[in-house]
């Protein structure tokens, strides 16, 4: 991730001097201990792991935020379009392979835009390449713990220091994300300037900290908000109702997978969304483009009518080759092939995996497996291998270059070592605009705080400007 390029001076170089004044710090003072305990006494926890074990956030300069916000909001305003065209094209519709269950609830009617009221885009951003792996459009995590972490840090001894030699700039996710839900409330149909909100998800997901954090935020705000389980929820036929509240904005978190699974649990929710008895986002479109086909549709030459010269070209720079696992022919770089005997060939340039998981499930690396664990990979990501009936379709894409670094971790016995990590960079949409980022270190090739990894805050940095001197002039 280019933050700002390598200099000798350590004081034009964020790094190195966010460094310099953290080394001292850690030999006279239990930083670390007292950082940790900060993290669990703002629920900044992942069940029981704290989310940040990092004494060092991320610094963006502002030409690498308004490239990363140009591409991103492309993508996310072209999600949309797309989203819309498949419920109106069955042959682009079935390129998603969304499961016949799923299907009858994204073609319920919502009634309002955007599909993907929150949304956020993995990618890694380097100094001469920002790729995106996948498009998260359903119910991204971590907002609430972004601008926390991003709170914290402030407040860390070495910021002040810092401050003196750099501007620095957070963003206000939480504040960004509840005028997105309160918009699309309007966009709706809503009336009411203090819509009662739940966020619905299972009591016992490791994010429900994260709920709190956002409660607590958005009734400071003057939104009033329950936390429900689905299976809290009630539904007479005119009204949502969970904890004796009559809910009219529904910020839901529950996957659209636990909903297909657990039909009962969930009734009173899609009943409501189905009767437009309660604004729900995102809603159920977000589905569509939420599913890693999508970015096979991208990618597809097939699909080259569905965008702009302009469009086609961001996606080749961007978005990384991806196609749906069968025995099919397709295209790569132009050149017509066979699908299966090019992944095959090419394992050591090559990613598998479910489209629709989250966490790291299912992730097969080729250059990290060996040919015979890559083959059964194939067979069972094929239609009606093993891995096809328990996850769905799988795709597989290209490899791209990711980000690594070197960032200061807090051990279990509170020490301090710097740790070469891979670095994730994710830019939260809401309603399509870009409002923050979610950082994410890992000491493996899976970046995700499911599967082990940590988040870190991102700040935009630059040198401060020397103050302009005044000069006294006489008569």
């Amino acid at each position: 991730m280019k933050m700002h390029r390598r200099s000798t001076d350590a004081l034009a170089d964020p790094v190195k001097y966010w460094d310099a004044l953290l080394r001292p710090l850690l030999k006279k003072s239990p930083l670390a201990k007292m950082f940790l305990a900060q993290l669990r006494g703002a629920n900044l926890t992942f069940g029981k792991r704290v989310h940040c074990p990092f004494l060092r956030p991320v610094f963006l300069s502002p030409e690498d935020e308004q490239r990363v916000r140009a591409v991103a909001e492309t993508i996310a305003a072209i999600a949309e379009r797309i989203t819309s065209a498949a419920l109106e094209d069955r042959t682009l519709f079935e390129q998603f392979h969304l499961r016949p269950q799923e299907e009858r609830l994204v073609r319920l009617p919502g009634g309002y835009q955007p599909a993907s009221v929150a949304s956020r885009l993995d990618a890694f951003l380097l100094e001469d390449s920002l790729k995106f792996t996948e498009y998260n459009g359903e119910s991204p995590a971590g907002a609430g713990y972004s601008e926390t972490l991003s709170d914290i840090f402030r407040e860390l001894p070495m910021m002040a220091e810092f401050k003196k030699k750099f501007e620095v700039h957070s963003y206000p996710l939480i504040a960004k994300l509840l005028d997105a839900l309160i918009s699309t409330y309007v966009d709706w149909g809503g009336k009411n300037k203090r819509p009662q909100m739940a966020i619905v998800d299972w009591k016992q997901v490791p994010t429900w900290s994260e709920f709190e954090i956002l409660k607590e935020r958005f009734e400071k705000m003057g939104i009033p908000v329950v936390l429900a389980d689905p299976r809290e929820l009630e539904f007479d036929g005119q009204q949502l109702v969970a904890q004796g509240k009559t809910v009219e904005l529904l910020y839901r978190r529950v996957l659209m997978n636990d909903i297909v699974a657990k039909p009962k649990e969930c009734e009173a929710l899609v009943k409501a969304y189905e009767s437009r008895a309660v604004c729900m986002a995102n809603n159920f479109r977000c589905k569509i483009p939420h599913v890693k086909a999508f970015f096979a549709v991208l990618t597809d030459d097939k699909n080259a009518k569905y965008f702009s010269t302009e469009e086609q070209e961001l996606i080749r720079r961007h978005v990384p080759w991806t196609r749906v696992v069968e025995d099919t022919k397709t295209t790569h770089n132009g050149r017509s092939l066979g699908l299966l005997e090019f992944i095959r060939n090419n394992q050591k340039h090559l990613v598998m995996k479910p489209s629709d998981e989250y966490g790291g499930m299912g992730v097969t690396l080729g250059w990290e497996v060996d040919e015979a664990h890559w083959q059964r990979t194939i067979e069972q990501a094929l239609p009606g291998g093993k891995g096809a009936t328990e996850y769905g379709c799988w795709i597989v894409q290209e490899r791209i270059p990711m980000r690594r670094g070197e960032f200061p971790f807090i051990d279990k016995d509170n020490r301090v070592d710097f740790r070469n990590m891979l670095v994730d960079f994710a830019p939260y949409t809401f309603r399509g605009r870009v409002a923050g980022f979610l950082t994410r270190l890992s000491a493996t090739s899976l970046a995700n705080v499911t599967s082990g990894g940590g988040q870190i805050p991102s700040f935009r940095v630059e040198p401060k400007k020397p103050a302009k001197r005044v000069t006294k002039t006489g008569r």
